[in-house]
């Protein structure tokens, strides 16, 4: 029989706020986090709004010396983390760290440090480009950094798998305390792609929002104006723990994970195919996993980008999975304010998705003021909703056609 597994710990770094209650309130209350962006000159930029962390302040979790050295991404992931573990309430020891382990997912690593030390190098020379350059943009660093400072020595991952990465480190880390590898894992994504170069990549794509004027009104998925998604950064971490571990040591609980689904859209490098197929066959694999049928899921968080492609095909792979019942789910995409955290997005939107079960609210979709005809399901329109939720599901869908889907329940002794 496989193990249990709960989550006991969040931690959350988002445009929201630092911290998880910071973040859930406004979540809560539909407060959107996108602004004109102050980072760098966007004078000939396209796209000049993103979700940018302004109140990160990281000596309130890290000294000066250790953080100097570690790319931004690398900083919000360790943050989360330890909010997450101060929140899980345990203490890795000699006698316990080989049976904790660290699964983290980010979409481009250091794309900051790169886009600085490119140009250093060709300034100021080869010998200018620090010792620290590549231990700065690896993508496992957030992953290295936070065992090492919390002297875990079990499994050490980093996925990355694009905008599903946070979802799949998630279910991962659910997997190997299932099996029994592990009795902990700290799990989840981090991403800070914020720069110049990283928005004109994905500008020239055309997969930005352009509405600079309105930056609050930019991000507004399943809406008939969407037009791109908003880059955003951040990190979301859980604890993962097996659950007679965590009852032992009276533990708080969130939420019990109960189902896991990955899968391959083998279609397109950035685009889902029209009818959803590889989302439908992640969202059924997750159901399996978990054992319970389609018309028992309350609540989903959607990928929800506010793309019009990826939107639309959500849509329809939900209605494929839940058939009639897709019209009685309450279905929202908190990237309505947090913009899109490209690998980060699964680990904070797990982080929402738990809280979601633990409060018993569906965090609204904001934004929402026209329903696009191609999206007609009940996206908890701008307003957040009470309501009983025993399980619910989070999607995340990235480029490349990788798609992550987990399930998490109410837990009930």
């Amino acid at each position: 029989m496989s193990r249990r597994v709960v989550v006991t710990g969040v931690g959350l770094v988002t445009p929201l706020g630092i911290g998880a209650e910071k973040s859930w309130k406004n979540i809560c209350d539909g407060v959107g986090g996108i602004r004109s962006i102050s980072r760098f000159d966007t004078s000939d930029s396209t796209v000049k709004i993103a979700g940018e962390i302004t109140d990160f302040e990281v000596e309130q979790f890290l000294d000066k010396k250790t953080a100097k050295h570690l790319d931004l991404f690398v900083q919000y992931g360790l943050a989360a983390s330890i909010e997450a573990m101060n929140d899980s309430g345990f203490t890795v020891t000699a006698e316990n760290c080989g049976r904790v382990g660290v699964i983290t997912g980010c979409g481009m690593g250091g794309l900051p440090t790169i886009e600085k030390y490119h140009r250093v190098l060709f300034d100021r020379g080869p010998k200018r480009v620090t010792p620290f350059f590549i231990p700065m943009v690896i993508p496992n660093m957030p992953s290295g950094q936070i065992s090492m400072h919390f002297g875990t020595k079990g499994p050490n991952l980093a996925l990355t798998t694009a905008c599903s990465a946070g979802t799949h480190a998630v279910g991962e880390g659910y997997r190997h305390i299932q099996n029994g590898a592990c009795d902990m894992i700290i799990s989840g994504g981090t991403e800070a792609v914020i720069c110049s170069i990283g928005i004109a990549g994905f500008s020239a794509m055309k997969a930005l929002s352009t509405r600079n004027d309105e930056p609050a009104r930019a991000s507004r998925p399943f809406d008939k104006d969407r037009d791109g998604f908003v880059m955003s950064e951040g990190a979301g971490m859980l604890i993962l723990e097996e659950l007679e571990h965590a009852r032992a040591r009276g533990a708080r609980i969130y939420a019990e994970v109960v189902g896991y689904g990955l899968s391959s859209d083998a279609y397109h490098i950035a685009a889902p195919p029209e009818d959803g197929e590889g989302a439908v066959r992640c969202m059924r694999m997750a159901l399996e996993d978990s054992g319970l049928k389609a018309e028992e899921i309350d609540y989903i968080n959607a990928h929800g980008t506010s793309t019009p492609l990826n939107d639309r095909c959500e849509t329809l792979a939900i209605k494929t999975v839940f058939g009639d019942h897709a019209r009685k789910l309450a279905i929202s995409s908190t990237k309505s304010m947090t913009g899109h955290m490209l690998g980060a997005a699964g680990g904070i939107e797990s982080v929402f998705t738990a809280l979601s079960i633990d409060g018993q609210i569906a965090p609204p979709t904001i934004n929402h003021e026209e329903p696009s005809p191609e999206c007609d399901l009940d996206y908890v329109p701008n307003v957040a909703r009470r309501m009983e939720i025993r399980n619910a599901l989070s999607n995340s869908f990235g480029f490349g056609g990788t798609n992550g889907v987990v399930i998490m329940q109410r837990y009930d002794t």
